[in-house]
């Protein structure tokens, strides 16, 4: 496979900016897979009840994902951005105001505010993202891009060991340790706003970006034209994204419960939760940073193929009861996943033209299954155990499986 520049000096400033909102949304999505643990101790939930906390947050992308890509078509990419940093830190100051309030539910529709926020910003960043360079580099730039979101899941949960540590148990005082973190996010991401707003991006039309490739392919021209619903490989495309998010969301939302639980072996103290979730996250990342490299001389389909693959092969593994190797599995299954949300979105929005920014909020609303699955992953370990829990993703990644073998095909019909 030919090596592909992974953007251009033109576009490499937008490319270095948006790439940093990948880590933004990246050390909101790992505080808050830490937090299940800690609400399930503080305020005595069970762990159906915690999966809400995951429930709140994707049913924002479900909510959000169309009127975002709405926006975008009518104002652009960049006002998108500003739009969406600005929900996402709003979330985040009103979730610190009320922490004292003690209330779950007053937390659950804060993040579903800051939801909206990542919703917004990933409609936005992941298609612009694949434009900010050439064509057959899409789902390379797209991974590398996505590494930094994974570099922030690995801090996510170090903030995740302050909110444990710090937490008090007098009234008005057990959610305390969130206004600090939630306080510093807010302003961070409210700055990094005034900077995006002070900075004049490139405003990349797919209407123009594909206007030469209609002219000279006119059967690619109608293809375009076509209502998304006939495009295959879209549809085929956010129903894998439905799939990973569900499966991806359920691993890291119960790792903490799945070596802290008292039935476990090894077994170890809640209060190190938050380093093993780190742990898997770091690996994460590495999966994602050495997918964007391997990309260079593997078809990103064929490492999506291996990797699903490989995590079929793992879950059970990890749902057997075997101690450390079941740990070692389950970390295995953290780097399995790594290369999988942005190759799915890339191949989904694949030759799709002028409608791409309307495709990008499918797959953007297709994240809900971070939403549904949770609740139901939390429901099976309450009643057998966290180990059987673990097997209840493995039909999710034998879809992903077919499609990278065959579903990511584009069809010109």
């Amino acid at each position: 496979m030919a090596k592909h520049k992974l953007t251009t000096r033109e576009y490499l400033l937008p490319f270095i900016l948006i790439s940093s909102l990948f880590f933004l949304w990246g050390i909101a999505h790992g505080m808050v897979d830490t937090l299940n643990k800690h609400f399930q101790e503080i305020l005595h939930l069970s762990k159906s009840q915690s999966g809400m906390i995951q429930f709140a947050l994707y049913m924002a992308y479900f909510t959000m994902a169309l009127p975002a890509g709405y926006f975008m078509r009518k104002f652009g990419y960049r006002k998108g951005i500003i739009f969406g940093l600005v929900l996402f830190g709003a979330g985040a100051l009103l979730i610190a105001a009320t922490a004292s309030f003690e209330s779950f539910w007053l937390f659950l529709i804060f993040l579903f505010l800051l939801g909206c926020g990542l919703a917004t910003l990933e409609t936005a960043a992941n298609p612009y993202t694949t434009k900010l360079g050439p064509r057959e580099s899409a789902e390379q730039r797209i991974n590398f891009s996505q590494s930094f979101n994974g570099l922030a899941w690995v801090l996510g949960p170090m903030i995740g060991l302050f909110i444990y540590g710090n937490q008090g148990t007098a009234p008005g005082e057990k959610l305390g340790s969130l206004i600090l973190p939630y306080t510093v996010i807010g302003l961070v991401v409210l700055s990094v706003a005034v900077l995006f707003l002070r900075t004049p991006l490139p405003e990349i039309r797919e209407e123009e970006s594909n206007a030469d490739a209609g002219s000279e392919n006119s059967e690619l021209a109608a293809f375009h034209k076509k209502p998304l619903i006939s495009h295959r490989h879209f549809v085929l495309g956010v129903i894998a994204q439905f799939c990973y998010v569900a499966a991806q969301t359920g691993v890291f939302s119960y790792l903490i419960n799945f070596v802290t639980d008292n039935n476990q072996t090894p077994h170890f103290d809640v209060r190190y939760g938050p380093y093993f979730l780190s742990i898997g996250f770091a690996l994460f990342m590495i999966g994602r940073m050495s997918g964007s490299y391997f990309m260079n001389f593997m078809k990103p389909t064929r490492m999506l193929a291996f990797y699903a693959l490989m995590c079929c092969i793992l879950l059970p593994l990890v749902s057997a009861g075997l101690g450390w190797v079941s740990l070692i599995a389950l970390y295995g299954v953290f780097f399995f996943m790594s290369i999988m949300f942005p190759t799915i979105f890339a191949l989904g929005i694949k030759d799709l033209g002028p409608q791409t920014k309307k495709a990008s909020s499918f797959l953007v609303m297709a994240i809900v299954g971070g939403a549904v699955f949770p609740p139901v992953m939390g429901w099976i370990a309450d009643v057998y155990n966290m180990s059987v829990g673990f097997f209840a993703p493995i039909p999710f990644f034998v879809y992903i499986l077919f499609y990278a073998l065959n579903g990511h095909k584009v069809k010109y019909i």
